[in-house]
């Protein structure tokens, strides 16, 4: 009864930025932790090949990959059950498959844990 949408992926020149967006829709009273992984190209698609870019606590605690750290920013919007990430000084060594990954109070004592379908990003030389 969840889904999780990104958006704001796309091409962009090196030094460049992009925000990206997650949406949550369905049963979603609250978000529990919420964050970004990237899969980079020709790793597949499974799960298990997805790295951490990014996560955010309900209580506002941050933890970032050591290669993002300083030029990417999680953010959380918990009134829209959005959250987003902000990159700053692209490199093309980011180039990969975004997913957005999230807990989710559904309310009704149940939680639901799963991903977005993923947005491409590329940065080019």
């Amino acid at each position: 009864q969840v889904q999780l949408v990104e958006a704001g992926g796309g091409l962009v020149q090196a030094g460049g930025s992009l925000r990206l967006s997650c949406v949550a829709s369905g049963t979603v009273f609250s978000f529990n932790e919420v964050g970004w992984y990237r899969q980079a190209p020709g790793t597949g698609r499974d799960v298990a090949q997805r790295e951490l870019v990014a996560d955010i606590t309900r209580g506002g605690n941050i933890n970032y990959a050591k290669s993002v750290k300083g030029r990417f920013t999680i953010s959380r919007d918990d009134a829209k059950n959005m959250f987003y990430l902000q990159m700053n000084s692209l490199k093309p060594e980011d180039t990969g498959l975004y997913y957005c990954n999230a807990e989710v109070d559904m309310g009704n004592g149940g939680t639901w844990y799963g991903w977005g379908q993923g947005t491409q990003v590329t940065v080019s030389s």
